[in-house]
């Protein structure tokens, strides 16, 4: 399994980027992982990864405990799946996407800067994992 999260839009807080990225850079230890900022308009996410696991993140969406995220996880890790993890941009999610979304995930009800969204998605990917690995992170 490859981890796969794509960012809507460019971040412009420094901090927070960094955050998302060492968590990141800590998840890839145990599952290959790639970031990356993206323009819809000039990425075809979908199409790009037909066969992934799509869960894009959704003020609507589903939410889930840390424990039931990382169960997700071991599911795709047992079918050697590939999963991508889309942030939106300011204006959401592009419409056309989201219907291809496997999943539509809530991290809270609460509204966040999208860079902070990144950093705690990037944040519970490494829980999961460290979790699923038996590391004392989660502890």
């Amino acid at each position: 399994m490859k981890l796969y999260l794509y960012f809507i839009g460019k971040a412009r807080d420094q901090h927070a980027n960094a955050l998302a990225s060492e968590y990141l850079k800590r998840s890839t230890r145990w599952t290959p992982c790639e970031s990356r900022e993206i323009d819809p308009r000039r990425f075809d996410l979908p199409a790009r990864h037909p066969s992934a696991r799509k869960v894009f993140l959704d003020p609507a969406g589903r939410s889930m405990d840390s424990p039931r995220f990382a169960s997700m996880l071991e599911g795709w890790e047992r079918e050697a799946r590939d999963a991508v993890f889309l942030v939106g941009g300011a204006e959401g999610l592009p419409p056309p996407w989201k219907d291809k979304a496997d999943l539509l995930l809530s991290l809270s009800p609460m509204t966040f800067p999208h860079e902070l969204a990144r950093a705690m998605l990037a944040e519970q990917i490494y829980r999961a994992l460290a979790t699923l690995r038996g590391h004392p992170y989660p502890r």
